[in-house]
């Protein structure tokens, strides 16, 4: 209960205070029928409607939210790969007096011709199981006879290189865990180059002629390969080839003016070993 002042001083204050007690009552019934502010509460997850489309989250900074990084092995990619190894006629020497070939840092192979071989090839990986490409393959260092003597009887030197240009497909039914085994064919064009130099008589302006006379033989190269790699890194892998090629060559020889002739023809036997390296870049 709220007391009053009666002094005289008070006097003023108790006409306040009365009116204070005069409106107590209603005050009081105003606060008892006031509704109670409503409580915070959490905002509840809008209920998942079926069939009804969800408005996309916000995204104030503009982020950009990418798929997560697949391997390189669940999409195409393309390889590059540079390649070395032996190239061998096994029944196609240079010459008659001059059987067996000289390899680079390996010697004499076989009693044909063998010579160093090197290629750059691109391909197109567009599954798990199959692969094709096309590239070129040739011999930069090949073996030389400096006994040739031809029908002139002259000191004369021959040599005879190989040209591959061509495309193939692979089949890659094995894999064990970084290592795939392939197998596949090869379809191409070869240019057999013999290649006669003389090595006597006097030097004259090349606009007389050049000693070097080359005769070329250009066929068909049909063949089949099989390999293994090991996938050693994300973006690197290494391997191993073996391919057999039939070459079918024409079956007349070209000859120079000097009868230096062509030394193969119709049906010859190739075969190809070689290491390779590789870069692969994802598509």
């Amino acid at each position: 209960m709220i007391a009053c002042g009666r002094t005289p001083i008070a006097h003023l204050g108790s006409l306040a205070c009365a009116a204070t007690l005069a409106l107590s009552p209603y005050a009081r019934a105003a606060d008892a029928t006031a509704p109670a502010p409503p409580a915070a509460t959490a905002p509840s997850p809008p209920a998942a409607t079926a069939g009804v489309a969800q408005a996309p989250r916000a995204n104030p900074l503009n982020l950009v939210i990418s798929a997560p990084i697949r391997s390189i092995e669940d999409r195409p990619y393309t390889v590059a790969e540079l390649s070395a190894g032996v190239i061998v006629l096994p029944t196609a020497p240079i010459s008659p007096g001059r059987r067996g070939g000289d390899v680079v840092a390996v010697g004499q192979i076989g009693k044909g011709d063998a010579t160093l071989q090197v290629g750059l090839q691109a391909l197109f990986r567009g599954g798990r199981y199959w692969a094709i490409g096309a590239g070129a393959r040739f011999g930069p260092s090949p073996t030389s006879d400096d006994q040739y003597g031809g029908a002139t009887g002259l000191n004369r030197t021959h040599s005879r290189s190989y040209l591959w240009l061509g495309a193939e497909g692979r089949f890659i039914p094995l894999r064990f865990g970084k290592f795939e085994a392939w197998s596949g064919l090869v379809l191409g064009g070869i240019i057999v180059a013999d290649r006669f130099v003389t090595n006597d008589g006097e030097k004259v302006p090349t606009v007389l002629g050049e000693r070097p006379v080359t005769i070329a033989t250009n066929g068909l190269s049909l063949g089949a390969q099989l390999g293994i790699n090991w996938n050693f890194a994300e973006r690197w892998t290494a391997g191993f080839a073996l391919r057999t090629n039939v070459w079918f060559l024409p079956q007349s020889r070209a000859c120079s003016p000097i009868l230096d002739c062509a030394t193969l023809t119709g049906a010859v036997f190739a075969m190809e070993t070689g290491l390779s390296i590789g870069y692969r870049i994802p598509l």
